[in-house]
């Protein structure tokens, strides 16, 4: 059975001032912008001492998810003296990644990391970014195995599945009735991960009255997200809760929600500054994600202690980055997983806490 509001519980416990922070590392603090007070690791200061020149390579541009991660990126570049440089494609599609993945492999970066629009599409151009002697690190959406020296994955998939079950049977009127998932691409490993899990959570016994009548894809594009939302309520007229975990598809389904007057309520996963609205009206009662920030800052550090050669994305190897996860040391996981921490639960009761 999944715990009633682990989500808050995991995290309440942490300090969460900051003013890009939604959830930190494990039980971790989450430093701020614009207090800067963070210290960079020793490893990784040391990894600053040539010429550390790292690029970001999202599935888009021109996502606010992305932006609040390059800003966590930037400062743990100011912080190493390195330099940050994030580039890509209008449109989070693999054929459109590729060529700035391989753009990148002949500029001169130091390392490369990126959000997998395909995890296979996009790994030959990883590798041989990687057989030329140019670390890889996912974050976000991960390539696939081999294609990456370190995949930063920003919480335990797990989490988020049970979390999005949790949402809707909150939201749906005594946890009974239809529900529906609003997602990015159809070939976003984060994505299908999470509503896999999702889909194995609703089994459990808690959920029995709730019914998945369908999954849409948005491809992380407004339009697009828009007229699936509007192709959900049309569908589906008795439909209790959109369920979209991705910040482009929640924003779009609370917009048509709103607009059209609807009844259902919408969940996911948030960017608080844009859901903040519609928490306050009530479409979103409660939401969830990660600091995003955080995300894009030990994606930068990790990268940085791959040029040092300070760890080499060997499972059991250990790192340490100030100001995150207490200070405790992360281990390099299976598959060469650093996972940032678990998922947190916003609403009305801590929405203006945070600005991001």
């Amino acid at each position: 059975m999944i715990p009633q509001r682990f989500g808050r519980l995991a995290v309440l416990g942490t300090t969460m001032v900051f003013v890009l922070a939604a959830c930190s590392a494990p039980a971790g603090d989450s430093p701020s912008a614009d207090d800067a007070t963070t210290e960079p690791s020793a490893a990784a200061s040391e990894a600053a001492g040539g010429d550390l020149n790292v690029v970001f390579i999202p599935k888009a541009v021109n996502n606010p998810y992305f932006d609040a991660a390059a800003e966590g990126a930037q400062r743990a570049a100011d912080e190493l003296g390195g330099q940050f440089t994030q580039i890509g494609p209008q449109n989070a599609t693999p054929d459109e990644q590729i060529p700035y993945i391989q753009d990148a492999t002949t500029q001169g970066f130091s390392a490369i990391v990126v959000s997998a629009t395909g995890a296979d599409e996009v790994a030959p151009a990883l590798q041989a970014a990687m057989d030329a002697g140019i670390p890889v690190v996912g974050y976000d959406s991960s390539p696939a195995s081999g294609a990456y020296d370190v995949f930063v994955n920003q919480t335990d998939f797990s989490l988020i599945g049970g979390a999005m079950a949790e949402w809707a049977c909150n939201l749906a009127p005594d946890c009974t009735g239809e529900i529906a998932i609003l997602s990015a691409t159809a070939t976003a490993t984060n994505q299908n991960a999470w509503i896999a899990d999702m889909e194995t959570a609703l089994e459990d016994e808690q959920f029995a009255n709730l019914e998945l009548v369908d999954t849409v894809y948005g491809d992380d594009d407004p339009q697009t997200s828009t007229e699936q939302a509007q192709g959900l309520l049309q569908s589906y007229p008795d439909l209790k809760v959109i369920v979209a975990p991705t910040t482009v598809g929640i924003l779009a389904a609370a917009q048509v929600v709103s607009e059209e007057g609807s009844d259902v309520k919408v969940t996911g996963l948030g960017l608080p500054n844009d859901m903040r609205e519609f928490v306050e009206s009530g479409v979103i009662p409660e939401f969830g994600l990660w600091s995003v920030p955080d995300l894009g800052y030990l994606a930068y550090h990790v990268a940085a202690l791959l040029v040092s050669g300070e760890i080499t994305g060997e499972p059991g190897e250990t790192f340490t980055v100030e100001g995150l996860n207490d200070g405790e040391p992360y281990e390099i996981g299976e598959d060469s997983v650093v996972i940032l921490g678990p998922p947190f639960t916003f609403d009305e009761s801590n929405i203006d806490d945070f600005d991001f």
